[in-house]
């Protein structure tokens, strides 16, 4: 019988080999992309990996993405090993194929952190560089405060009462999506979207074009964690309402599928998420994406976290007591510690890749 609780992993090292030797078991056809600009915090090589299942001219096609946001690769990684281990391959319909992308950002699931080699958030990378960027005003306003020059409890107070005005003004919402939309002014804040596209970005569209450029039909899956409610994964639909896309993923998710620009989610609008590059680069495919967010802790919690990781690569000492512990913080809040989330994250996947499969045959 297989363990749940031990398919996901406590490192990125761990993780991969766990992958690479649960797809060959399995049967998969495996490929691996070596980071060219990023080293692991003990020096080792940092790969993107892929499986492929399934026949090569397979008409519809399941896509399984991990650690777009690299911490979150926990998740992902572990819920792939699973699906694995649990025997998803040998049970896909007929004509229909997998790919599993594993560690799309490995530099941030091997650091501990949200964003790449080049403190890039990957699910803010994939807009049209070659045009303007969306404005962030709320994040000029507040850029100082996401930011402190130290990270003492003084200078958190400090920050905090900022951050608490604008919420006050603006509303708790406005002060996330503040936060987390996105900006591309500021190359070492948060949730910043880059003035090009990364490494992970050009390599998971070369693999779209090169393993799904022959299917009809796509259903795409990202795993993300860190918002909503302990343990619950939340189905959101990134694409606008109007879009044939949105539709079809209604039919495939129904009520439980939600929509940031309906206001039906609990992440803020985003632009510029990695999953567009699917329709982007398989135009003649039928393409339809949702994301996976497990919930894990409160929001303020999680945000800070996230603002503490980002100030100790930006001015801080890893090496130091503070840094292992802004570290641990990190992983716990993206990825919680004990069995009972890690099965909750299961339960859910398996029943998401069901209605997917599902949605792929109708």
């Amino acid at each position: 019988m297989v363990s749940i609780p031990d398919c996901f992993s406590e490192s990125y090292a761990e993780a991969r080999a766990k992958f690479c030797a649960a797809a060959a078991t399995a049967g998969g056809s495996i490929r691996s992309w070596l980071n060219p600009s990023a080293l692991g915090p003990n020096g080792e090589k940092l790969h993107l990996d892929t499986a492929r299942f399934g026949a090569t001219d397979a008409d519809k096609m399941l896509v399984m993405i991990s650690s777009t946001h690299g911490v979150e690769g926990h998740c992902g990684s572990g819920a792939q090993i699973a699906w694995l281990r649990t025997g998803g391959p040998s049970k896909l319909p007929k004509n229909t194929g997998a790919l599993l992308v594993h560690a799309i950002n490995p530099y941030g699931f091997a650091w501990t952190r949200r964003v790449n080699e080049d403190n890039v958030d990957l699910n803010r990378n994939f807009g049209d560089h070659d045009k303007g960027y969306p404005r962030n005003d709320g994040y000029l306003a507040i850029a100082d405060a996401i930011l402190p020059r130290d990270w003492s409890a003084e200078s958190r107070a400090e920050s905090q009462r900022t951050l608490e005005a604008y919420a006050q003004k603006h509303g708790a919402f406005a002060l996330q999506g503040a936060i987390s939309g996105g900006q591309h002014t500021h190359p070492d804040g948060v949730f910043y979207g880059g003035v090009k596209p990364t490494w992970s970005n050009r390599t998971i569209r070369a693999i779209a074009r090169e393993e799904l450029g022959r299917a009809r039909r796509v259903g795409v899956t990202d795993y993300h964690t860190g918002l909503g409610p302990f343990g619950h994964g939340e189905l959101i639909c990134t694409v606008p309402p109007g879009a044939k896309s949105y539709a079809r993923a209604k039919a495939w998710y129904g009520d439980e599928m939600t929509s940031p620009e309906s206001g039906t989610s609990t992440s803020a609008i985003v632009t510029g998420v990695m999953t567009d590059a699917f329709p982007q680069e398989l135009p003649d495919a039928e393409v339809t994406s949702i994301a996976i967010e497990y919930g894990t802790y409160a929001v303020p919690e999680v945000l800070n976290a996230v603002r503490a990781d980002n100030w100790l690569h930006q001015r801080g000492d890893l090496a130091s007591p503070l840094g292992r512990e802004i570290k641990a913080d990190m992983k716990e809040r993206f990825f919680p510690a004990g069995d009972k989330w890690r099965e909750m994250v299961w339960t859910r996947a398996d029943q998401t890749i069901g209605w997917a499969l599902k949605g792929l045959a109708a």
